[in-house]
């Protein structure tokens, strides 16, 4: 038995739950504590902590002038990002309530949509609920699953515009000031999301109790709906808002700073808006609700194998619970970790910025190790056993506690490799910056070469993640080491949260005609932050890589799979066509990006040569086309890859059968997680590359100011 009573688990998960809410409120509150009023800005004061003076009072600028600009910009990017996801949330809405009819009807269909009791598949001799109700409740989870993801990425937008201004204010008092705004802004984010995902889930499993009593099986097998709902969610908000973004940003840099050359983010670029809204709806809300997609899987994932194992045959409640309770733990160790970026030390120098992201993702690590140890040793029996492929296999409570641990360290690996590629203070990035000397096209080579590079430890951290989980606690293992490397989601949140927020700031201080010494803070600022948005992306794939092997499981388990052979045609088929399928999307996406692109470009071009004293800051460009043709662009192309991966397993499962469908999935999951790390490090070390060169550039134009 465990030490942790049944009674216990039900006060402990909430209670960490709404810890983690009132932690993300408090660092709200901390955070509006930064006007956006004349009047109040003026009121905090002239001096900051160090005693040194605004750099706009040295400089003698209008402070009253400065404040209301930003107030304007802000509203606009704010109105903006609301503006898009609204649009898209509706055409969403339409889609998930599409799907959610077709998972009732398939579900619903496999005993005839009957409303007597089924023989259980796993518990034998007993009588598990109808399979028309557990169709019910399966969509049911569905939608709960996709309205949490949708609500976790809006409420994630709205809190970035909310501190993108106030990060550029809080920069004239210095870096540091900057950076626990930006940084609690994304704490704001990461607690919001981890905790309602968490209560949510918890609320869901024990009104679910209510119809299902004993059923256990039934139960956790019609909860998977709420991982489906928020990763399909996820899928939508990354695409529509990863093509909005690309778009707004090629647009504004290839006539802007090209073609006219003039500043990043200044304010006579017409698609200046727009790119800052992209940073938004691509960077903040999709990033949110696809992070939250992979941390409702691999908590789904993880309770259908314990459903079937000891924990769920025993009716072990708190075994049942393990993979909440580890998130329960996680919350409590992020909040301590964000004291330590927040409270505890204080930066003052732009070198400190990137060390204090780093020390972020070593602490909470480091505690939460701690945190599984003691949570594995009291909610967990000596010995149980859990499902594998037919046998139910023994495992420890130990054994369990590698497991997650394993997750948790290849998550700090996969971290640091990434950080190493797209960093600007180390070879990699900088030998990409050096080969521009020789044009675009080295700078090509160079930037892909990185990438792919870059694919090989990752791959390394998550084969080994996957082995030894999968030898001590099978399928089990898999989905709660891939729960352990999402278990500190609520820092990993922030510090990627904290990139957009930056970048909105720099680009917000630009287009308010703020001192350049400022642009320089949070340029430094935004270049850390573009190296924690990979790391952010680097978090995700490798836990989706996990989570979708424990799905692949769950999969073959359930459809009576026992062996996927290779050799067979069927399976061999399946495995090629399933590597294609990312590159398909892929080129979907891409092309979608470059055709929004293109019509962003010849409006900014055509915008300049219309609008009568555009380029010497008399006229007034047009912001919203451009705003209009990245929305229009993103809603009309972000359909067809959502079609194309939600439709691909329906359609091959029905006409070709469960071998060719399990070929499909392993095929698209070992081709995936390859491209998408290698392009994502690709972006990620380009970005920091151009950051590199003008740094760089800045350094050498101070030092030889030239005649």
């Amino acid at each position: 038995m465990a030490i942790l009573s049944a009674l216990a688990t039900e006060v402990l998960i909430p209670v960490a739950g709404v810890i983690g809410i009132a932690f993300a409120v408090v660092q709200w509150v901390l955070v509006s504590r930064v006007k956006l009023s004349p009047a109040a800005a003026a009121a905090g004061g002239s001096k900051n902590d160090y005693g040194d003076y605004l750099i706009e009072e040295e400089e003698g600028l209008n402070d009253h002038n400065v404040v209301v600009k930003c107030a304007e910009i802000q509203n606009a990017i704010s109105e903006g990002a609301t503006s898009f996801l609204f649009t898209e949330y509706q055409y969403v809405g339409i889609f998930m309530s599409i799907f959610a009819v077709v998972i009732f009807l398939f579900l619903g269909s496999v005993e005839g949509f009957s409303t007597k009791s089924q023989p259980c598949t796993y518990s034998v001799g007993k009588y598990c609920k109808p399979a028309l109700f557990t169709a019910l409740f399966s969509t049911a989870s569905f939608l709960l699953g996709a309205i949490t993801s949708l609500v976790s990425g809006f409420l994630g937008m709205k809190i970035a515009t909310y501190a993108n201004a106030r990060t550029t204010l809080e920069a004239r008092k210095g870096v540091g000031k900057a950076f626990i705004t930006a940084f609690r802004s994304g704490a704001v984010m990461g607690f919001l999301l981890a905790s309602s995902g968490l209560v949510v889930l918890y609320i869901t499993i024990n009104v679910f109790k209510l119809y299902y009593g004993d059923d256990w099986e039934g139960l956790f097998e019609s909860i998977t709906g709420y991982g489906l709902g928020g990763s399909s969610m996820a899928l939508f908000g990354r695409v529509g808002g990863g093509i909005y973004t690309k778009a707004a940003d090629v647009g504004a840099d290839l006539v802007g700073k090209v073609e006219r050359n003039i500043p990043e983010d200044d304010p006579r670029n017409p698609a200046v808006i727009a790119d800052n809204v992209g940073d938004n709806v691509g960077d903040i809300a999709g990033m949110g609700s696809d992070l939250f997609g992979s941390y409702a899987e691999s908590s789904c994932a993880a309770l259908v194998v314990a459903s079937i194992s000891s924990f769920g045959i025993n009716h072990d409640f708190t075994g049942m619970c393990y993979p909440l309770l580890v998130s329960s733990v996680g919350i409590i160790v992020c909040l301590i970790t964000t004291l330590f970026a927040t409270d505890f030390f204080e930066i003052k120098a732009v070198k400190e910025i990137e060390p204090a992201l780093k020390k972020q993702l070593i602490i909470s690590t480091a505690l939460m190790t701690v945190g599984i140890a003691i949570i594995s040793w009291l909610a967990l029996p000596a010995k149980f056993t859990i499902f594998n492929f037919g046998t139910q296999k023994e495992v420890s409570n130990w054994g369990l506690f590698f497991c997650v641990a394993i997750g948790l360290w290849a998550g700090l690996i996969i971290g640091f490799v990434t950080e190493y590629y797209t960093s600007n203070a180390y070879s990699p990035v900088q030998d990409v910056a050096d080969s521009c000397r020789t044009g675009a096209a080295t700078n090509v080579i160079f930037g892909l070469a990185l990438g792919y590079k870059s694919v090989i430890i990752p791959i390394f951290a998550i084969a080994v993640s996957i082995y030894v989980s999968f030898s001590i606690a099978a399928m089990y293992g898999i989905a709660v080491a891939a729960l352990g490397m999402l278990s500190t989601i609520a820092t990993g949140l922030a510090i990627d949260a904290y990139g957009p927020i930056s970048d909105n700031a720099g680009g917000i201080a630009e287009m308010a005609g703020m001192s350049h010494r400022i642009r320089e803070r949070t340029d430094a600022l935004d270049a850390a932050g573009n190296t924690t948005a990979a790391i952010g992306k680097g978090f995700a794939i490798g836990s989706a890589a996990l989570v979708s092997l424990a799905l692949f499981g769950a999969f073959v388990s359930r459809a009576g799979v026992k062996v996927v052979d290779v050799l067979s045609p069927k399976v061999f088929i399946g495995l090629i066509v399933g590597a294609m399928l990312p590159y398909w999307f892929s080129a979907m996406t891409m092309k979608s990006v470059g055709s929004a692109a293109l019509k962003m470009v010849e409006e900014v071009r055509r915008q300049f040569n219309t609008i009568p004293g555009l380029m010497e800051g008399t006229g007034k460009p047009d912001y919203a086309t451009c705003v209009k043709i990245s929305t229009d662009a993103s809603i009309k192309e972000m359909i067809p890859p959502g079609a194309l991966v939600m439709l691909t397993p329906l359609i091959v499962g029905t006409f070709f059968g469960v071998e060719t469908l399990s070929g499909v999935l392993a095929g698209a999951l070992v081709s995936g997680v390859q491209i998408a790390i290698s392009a994502s490090n690709t972006g990620g070390a380009w970005d920091n590359a151009k950051k590199y060169i003008e740094v760089s550039w800045c350094q050498r134009a101070r030092k030889d100011p030239g005649p």
